[in-house]
């Protein structure tokens, strides 16, 4: 019974967070990625801050903070700020079906980042991924002309790929964190918000936003960065299989670009395919090589 709970949280959360790429080129006809951060992270914390009621988690807030205020202030500053201001910039600059795979091989990243600063060891299996995941990143973003290395928008696949390092970073830097994981997260979007709200007033301020842009804002917040992360949470949580749940977010990206395509009408190149099965083959080798490693986690607990 457990298991079938498992599983449909875990679906739940892969469903929403294939929407999620049609909701922020939706969302940006109607804001800039600032001003789209601010709104989004406001939404997000009222979200969390709801559920850590629910949870009865709020008298942990005020110790969890006092006992590493720099520590969450540095991890909010880093997600939500930061991270969706590059991620947001990248859909702004490029189309959906790329920003979406290119952000995607986040997970190819942590393996390097974490070899850099957890002195983790890389293995050939793990070669063979970031070989596979990064050519498909430069088939996706050259259209599959890879000799010519030509880009629509240089900048945009920069910045996709530079929010994978952030993703990856604010990762590590919780490996060693023992908080409850939502009143984690929760500490960081309302540290996080004087900042994005103070940025988005500096750069120019707000024009009047259509209800259509509001309820398109609230959606990013709840269901990419705040109910999302609990459903996968719980997912996580029941589950006596990591390895097989995890199996279920590779069905996001394909999702996704079938969503970008009948909602928003966006052309999807034949290269974003060929590239995004690519970086699925090197995150499925991952997948692989750490199978023992999660059987060996779960017989633990």
């Amino acid at each position: 019974m457990q298991e079938k709970k498992a599983i449909g949280f875990g679906l739940a959360a892969v469903l929403l967070w294939s929407t999620v790429a049609t909701a922020f080129k939706i969302t940006l006809d109607y804001f800039s990625p600032i001003q789209m951060v601010a709104a989004a992270s406001t939404v997000s914390a009222i979200a969390l801050l709801v559920i850590a009621a629910y949870q009865g988690k709020l008298n942990q807030l005020l110790p969890t903070l006092r006992a590493r205020p720099l520590y969450y202030l540095m991890l909010g500053l880093i997600n939500p700020c930061i991270y969706y201001l590059v991620l947001f910039k990248a859909y702004d600059l490029l189309p959906a079906s790329q920003a979406q795979p290119l952000n995607y091989s986040w997970a190819i990243t942590l393996t390097l980042m974490a070899a850099l600063f957890l002195g983790q060891k890389i293995r050939p299996q793990d070669w063979v991924a970031c070989l596979f995941g990064y050519l498909g990143v430069v088939v996706i973003a050259t259209k599959g002309d890879i000799m010519a290395l030509q880009f629509d928008s240089p900048l945009g696949v920069a910045l996709a790929l530079v929010s994978t390092l952030l993703w990856a970073l604010f990762w590590i830097l919780n490996t060693k964190n023992q908080a409850d994981p939502v009143v984690s997260v929760l500490l960081g979007f309302v540290l996080s918000l004087p900042f994005s709200i103070g940025l988005s007033l500096y750069t120019g301020g707000w024009q009047p936003i259509p209800w259509q842009g509001w309820l398109a804002v609230s959606y990013v917040g709840l269901f990419e960065m705040g109910i999302t992360f609990v459903l996968w949470l719980n997912a996580m949580k029941l589950t006596r299989n990591t390895a097989k749940l995890s199996n279920l977010i590779f069905l996001s990206p394909f999702i996704s670009l079938i969503l970008l395509a009948t909602i928003i009408s966006e052309t999807i190149h034949p290269a974003t395919l060929i590239g995004l099965v690519m970086i699925i083959i090197g995150l499925l080798i991952q997948q692989w090589r750490g199978k023992t490693k999660a059987k060996d986690v779960s017989a633990s607990c």
